[in-house]
């Protein structure tokens, strides 16, 4: 009986070590100049895990042309912090107040892509974090293997 409790305790320190070094990832930050991250609201612009970015959702107050047109600059410019384009994003999502808006202006959103879409969802929702915003674009974008 104690070799068998000897056993069950060195297993649960084994686990709990593994465990602990699992827990410790890098994650490389972006947020538009202003630290690593918003204090504030609590999140970073960006993440990178590894070759992984995740993009938070970024905003426009109007799904027209123009807003559309910078929204996704915006998200871009964000791509481009990490050296990536919109040829590396493999997941979409977006959020919008007027998803028949979104759909009768989705050629602009169609020339980021060049063509190379990625997997996307839309949905229509009632109301966004900032009140006066109509749209909000996440990404999920892998980068090449050094």
């Amino acid at each position: 009986m104690e070799k068998y409790f000897l056993l069950l305790i060195i297993s649960g320190i084994l686990v709990s070590s593994v465990s602990a070094q699992e827990n410790n990832i890098k994650k490389e930050k972006f947020n538009w100049g202003v630290g690593d991250q918003d204090t504030t609201a609590g999140y970073a612009q960006a993440v990178k895990i590894d070759n992984v970015i995740y993009i938070s959702g970024t905003v426009a107050r109007e799904v027209t042309p123009e807003g559309i047109k910078r929204v996704y600059t915006a998200l871009e410019k964000t791509l481009q912090h990490y050296g990536a384009s919109f040829q590396n994003v493999v997941k979409e999502n977006l959020y919008t107040t007027d998803i028949e808006a979104m759909k009768q202006y989705n050629a602009i959103r169609k020339t980021f892509y060049k063509g190379d879409f990625p997997a996307a969802t839309w949905v229509q929702i009632s109301r966004l974090y900032m009140a006066d915003a109509r749209l909000e674009i996440e990404l999920i974008a892998y980068l090449p293997r050094k």
